[in-house]
Formats: C-alpha cells, structure tokens, sequence
C-alpha cells in the first residue's frame, strides 16, 4: 500500500479500518522531514500489518484540534478508528516498528 494524504473530510474513513499510523505534519517542520523517510520504509516493510497516513496540521486545522495535536510531528496508532498509542516527536524506525508490533 502506498502512504495516503488524509483531509479533515477523508480523516475518519481512512482511519476507520484496520492498524493506522496517522502522520500530524506540516511541510516547514524540520523533525517532520526527518520522519518522512523513515515512514516511507515502515510502509515499503510493513504494509500488510499496517496503513500509513499523513495528514497536514496547517490545511486540516479542524482535525488536528480534535486530537488535540499541539506539536509536530505527533503519530497517533489507530485501530479499528480508536486511538490505541502515541508519539511525538521524531522516532527511530525501531520504535516505530515496536509500537506498530505491539498493537499488530
């Protein structure tokens, strides 16, 4: 599967299913940019236990605010639409792939 670009109005259908690592972003974030690659290979590995999605913070206020994202990058661990764990701030890919473990 390829990393979607959620919006406000497609953020609860994409993350409705399944094991879902929502990306809270914005294109001047230093540490954003740093985590991008990282995602991209946690999705070229991991795709079938997991669904990797972006959303920017500064053109989708609205969801950002819900999950009340103050700083960037934030990732949420979705599950079946459900909150399940959080991190904010850049991660190392082996963090990542653990907290994706722990919940797969």
């Amino acid at each position: 599967m390829a990393i979607i670009n959620a919006t406000d109005q497609t953020f609860a259908k994409e993350t409705a299913e399944g094991l879902v690592l929502v990306d809270f972003w914005a294109p001047w974030c230093g540490p954003c940019k740093m985590i991008a690659p990282v995602l991209e290979e946690i999705d070229g590995e991991m795709s079938d236990k997991v669904q990797i999605v972006k959303l920017d913070v500064d053109e989708n206020q609205e969801t950002a605010g819900k999950f009340g994202v103050m700083s960037i990058p934030t990732l949420l661990l979705f599950k079946d639409g459900q909150v399940v764990d959080q991190v904010i701030g850049f991660q190392p890919k082996e963090a990542l792939v653990d907290l994706i473990n722990k919940h797969a």
